[in-house]
Protein backbone atom coordinates (compact mmCIF):
# COMPACT_ATOMS: atom_id res chain seq x y z
CA UNK A 1 0.00 0.00 0.00
CA UNK A 2 2.78 2.41 0.95
CA UNK A 3 4.68 1.66 -2.29
CA UNK A 4 1.53 2.29 -4.34
CA UNK A 5 1.04 5.68 -2.66
CA UNK A 6 4.66 6.65 -3.28
CA UNK A 7 4.38 5.54 -6.92
CA UNK A 8 1.17 7.56 -7.35
CA UNK A 9 2.82 10.67 -5.88
CA UNK A 10 5.86 10.22 -8.13
CA UNK A 11 3.66 9.86 -11.23
CA UNK A 12 1.75 13.02 -10.28
CA UNK A 13 5.02 14.94 -9.88
CA UNK A 14 6.31 13.72 -13.26
CA UNK A 15 3.00 14.63 -14.95
CA UNK A 16 3.06 18.10 -13.36
CA UNK A 17 6.64 18.65 -14.56
CA UNK A 18 5.64 17.55 -18.08
CA UNK A 19 2.72 20.01 -18.03
CA UNK A 20 5.07 22.87 -17.06
CA UNK A 21 7.43 21.90 -19.88
CA UNK A 22 4.57 21.96 -22.42
CA UNK A 23 3.28 25.34 -21.20
CA UNK A 24 6.81 26.77 -21.22
CA UNK A 25 7.40 25.52 -24.76
CA UNK A 26 4.13 27.11 -25.91
CA UNK A 27 5.14 30.39 -24.28
CA UNK A 28 8.53 30.37 -26.01
CA UNK A 29 7.10 29.27 -29.37
CA UNK A 30 4.59 32.13 -29.28
CA UNK A 31 7.56 34.51 -28.96
CA UNK A 32 9.53 32.88 -31.82
CA UNK A 33 12.36 32.36 -29.34
CA UNK A 34 15.75 31.21 -30.64
CA UNK A 35 17.80 28.46 -29.06
CA UNK A 36 18.35 28.96 -25.32
CA UNK A 37 21.46 30.65 -24.02
CA UNK A 38 23.07 30.39 -20.58
CA UNK A 39 23.63 33.41 -18.35
CA UNK A 40 26.13 32.78 -15.57
CA UNK A 41 25.61 35.06 -12.59
CA UNK A 42 28.84 36.77 -11.63
CA UNK A 43 29.36 38.35 -8.19
CA UNK A 44 27.70 41.63 -9.18
CA UNK A 45 24.73 39.76 -10.70
CA UNK A 46 24.32 37.67 -7.53
CA UNK A 47 24.44 40.84 -5.43
CA UNK A 48 21.85 42.54 -7.63
CA UNK A 49 19.62 39.43 -7.70
CA UNK A 50 19.78 39.24 -3.90
CA UNK A 51 18.74 42.89 -3.60
CA UNK A 52 15.94 42.47 -6.14
CA UNK A 53 14.54 39.17 -4.84
CA UNK A 54 15.09 39.89 -1.14
CA UNK A 55 17.07 36.64 -0.80
CA UNK A 56 20.08 35.03 -2.44
CA UNK A 57 19.19 33.33 -5.72
CA UNK A 58 19.25 29.55 -5.55
CA UNK A 59 21.06 29.24 -8.88
CA UNK A 60 24.36 30.17 -10.49
CA UNK A 61 23.04 30.35 -14.05
CA UNK A 62 19.79 30.94 -15.87
CA UNK A 63 18.60 30.04 -19.32
CA UNK A 64 17.22 32.77 -21.51
CA UNK A 65 15.96 32.83 -25.05
CA UNK A 66 16.84 35.56 -27.53
CA UNK A 67 13.70 37.04 -29.10
CA UNK A 68 13.33 39.84 -31.61
CA UNK A 69 14.42 43.00 -29.81
CA UNK A 70 15.26 41.34 -26.51
CA UNK A 71 15.11 38.25 -24.35
CA UNK A 72 12.63 35.81 -22.82
CA UNK A 73 13.18 34.43 -19.33
CA UNK A 74 11.48 31.58 -17.49
CA UNK A 75 12.03 31.65 -13.73
CA UNK A 76 10.57 30.23 -10.55
CA UNK A 77 10.02 32.29 -7.43
CA UNK A 78 8.34 31.27 -4.18
CA UNK A 79 4.99 32.91 -3.53
CA UNK A 80 4.00 32.01 0.01
CA UNK A 81 5.19 28.41 0.11
CA UNK A 82 5.34 27.06 -3.43
CA UNK A 83 7.22 28.07 -6.58
CA UNK A 84 5.44 30.11 -9.24
CA UNK A 85 6.83 29.54 -12.73
CA UNK A 86 6.77 32.74 -14.78
CA UNK A 87 7.71 33.77 -18.28
CA UNK A 88 8.84 37.36 -18.91
CA UNK A 89 9.58 38.82 -22.33
CA UNK A 90 11.71 41.97 -22.50
CA UNK A 91 11.89 43.97 -25.73
CA UNK A 92 13.96 47.14 -26.13
CA UNK A 93 14.50 47.41 -22.36
CA UNK A 94 10.81 47.23 -21.40
CA UNK A 95 8.52 44.40 -20.39
CA UNK A 96 6.52 43.17 -23.34
CA UNK A 97 4.75 40.31 -21.59
CA UNK A 98 4.46 38.56 -18.24
CA UNK A 99 2.77 35.17 -18.11
CA UNK A 100 2.27 32.81 -15.20
CA UNK A 101 3.17 29.40 -16.60
CA UNK A 102 2.44 27.34 -13.47
CA UNK A 103 0.80 28.49 -10.25
CA UNK A 104 1.05 26.02 -7.37
CA UNK A 105 -0.25 27.99 -4.35
CA UNK A 106 -3.71 27.37 -2.93
CA UNK A 107 -4.51 31.11 -2.84
CA UNK A 108 -3.61 34.19 -4.84
CA UNK A 109 -4.08 32.61 -8.26
CA UNK A 110 -5.47 35.90 -9.55
CA UNK A 111 -1.91 36.83 -10.50
CA UNK A 112 -2.43 34.54 -13.52
CA UNK A 113 -5.01 36.78 -15.12
CA UNK A 114 -4.43 39.53 -17.71
CA UNK A 115 -5.92 42.23 -15.45
CA UNK A 116 -2.85 41.73 -13.25
CA UNK A 117 -0.10 40.70 -15.68
CA UNK A 118 -1.08 43.43 -18.14
CA UNK A 119 0.06 46.07 -15.64
CA UNK A 120 3.67 45.12 -16.36
CA UNK A 121 3.54 45.83 -20.10
CA UNK A 122 5.90 48.68 -20.96
CA UNK A 123 7.48 48.77 -17.48
CA UNK A 124 11.16 49.60 -17.26
CA UNK A 125 13.75 49.38 -14.51
CA UNK A 126 14.89 52.52 -12.70
CA UNK A 127 17.45 51.97 -9.96
CA UNK A 128 16.36 48.32 -9.63
CA UNK A 129 12.69 49.33 -9.20
CA UNK A 130 9.85 49.25 -11.73
CA UNK A 131 9.04 52.65 -13.16
CA UNK A 132 5.36 52.24 -12.30
CA UNK A 133 3.11 51.13 -9.49
CA UNK A 134 1.73 47.60 -9.78
CA UNK A 135 -1.62 47.23 -8.02
CA UNK A 136 -1.74 44.47 -5.46
CA UNK A 137 -4.40 41.81 -5.04
CA UNK A 138 -6.08 41.27 -1.70
CA UNK A 139 -5.04 37.87 -0.34
CA UNK A 140 -2.19 37.50 -2.84
CA UNK A 141 0.43 39.85 -1.42
CA UNK A 142 3.29 37.34 -1.53
CA UNK A 143 2.41 36.12 -5.03
CA UNK A 144 2.23 39.72 -6.28
CA UNK A 145 5.62 40.39 -4.71
CA UNK A 146 7.09 37.27 -6.36
CA UNK A 147 5.84 38.30 -9.83
CA UNK A 148 7.04 41.87 -9.34
CA UNK A 149 10.49 40.68 -8.24
CA UNK A 150 10.88 38.27 -11.17
CA UNK A 151 9.86 41.05 -13.57
CA UNK A 152 12.51 43.31 -12.03
CA UNK A 153 15.15 40.57 -12.22
CA UNK A 154 14.32 39.83 -15.87
CA UNK A 155 14.71 43.53 -16.73
CA UNK A 156 18.04 43.66 -14.90
CA UNK A 157 19.35 40.52 -16.62
CA UNK A 158 18.14 41.67 -20.05
CA UNK A 159 20.15 44.87 -19.58
CA UNK A 160 23.20 42.83 -18.58
CA UNK A 161 22.84 40.58 -21.66
CA UNK A 162 22.56 43.68 -23.84
CA UNK A 163 25.64 45.24 -22.16
CA UNK A 164 27.70 42.10 -22.83
CA UNK A 165 26.61 41.90 -26.47
CA UNK A 166 27.28 45.58 -27.10
CA UNK A 167 30.71 45.20 -25.51
CA UNK A 168 31.32 42.10 -27.64
CA UNK A 169 31.84 39.84 -24.65
CA UNK A 170 30.07 36.49 -24.73
CA UNK A 171 29.13 34.55 -21.65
Amino acid sequence: MRCALILLMLCAAVASHADVAVVTQRFLTSESAAEPQQWWLDASDREAATAILGHAPGYMRLRYWPVEGGTAWVMDEIGKEMPITMGVVIRHGAIDRVQILEYRESRGGEVRYPFFTGQFQGARLQERQLDRHIDGISGATLSVRAVRNVARLALYLDARVHEKHVAGISQ
